[in-house]
């Protein structure tokens, strides 16, 4: 089977890759829509967040298909790789995997015709948005469970249970 997904917009930011990684989920961004797909946008406005899908079109060959890693993120921490568990690609949000598609929740600032603000996108500038979602009160989840070396890295890591 083969599956094929176009690009219904793009990633825009000045933000460098490195930057992006150190501190995108701080940082403003624009997705601007195709001008086909403008339409698709009609009604968005008035969301205070957007779950956006996403093409990771930056990994190196390597990095597709893998189905272990290590929780790298946590290295910003002051942990060892050593100290990270390998664990499944399924149970993290490391961008290697079988199929590199991404997802990130975000705060939706504002629309100006086929352009959208954004805050927290975790994706580089050119990335290819795949589809965009609204986030809705029927998908918030209050009591959430994490498995133990999650629940262990979090302690370490912030100091909290989650």
């Amino acid at each position: 089977m083969e599956i094929v997904f176009r690009p219904i917009g793009y990633v825009r930011t000045e933000l460098s890759d490195e930057e992006v990684k150190e501190r995108g989920y701080e940082a403003v961004f624009t997705i601007e829509i195709l001008p086909e797909y403008e339409e698709g946008l009609d009604g968005i406005d008035g969301f205070s967040h957007l779950i956006v899908l996403f093409y990771i079109h930056k990994l190196r060959p390597d990095q597709i298909g893998v189905l272990k890693v290590k929780p790298r993120k946590l290295l910003r921490y002051g942990l060892k790789p050593e100290e990270l568990p390998l664990v499944g690609v399924f149970s993290l949000d490391s961008p290697s995997r079988p199929n590199p598609i991404g997802m990130t929740i975000v705060e939706f600032i504002e629309r100006r015709g086929r352009f959208l603000k954004v805050k927290g996108l975790d994706a580089f500038n050119g990335t290819p948005i795949l589809d965009i979602k609204p986030y809705t009160p029927g998908r918030a989840i209050g009591n959430v469970k994490v498995p133990n070396w999650f629940r262990k890295l979090l302690e370490v890591t912030h100091g909290e249970e989650p």
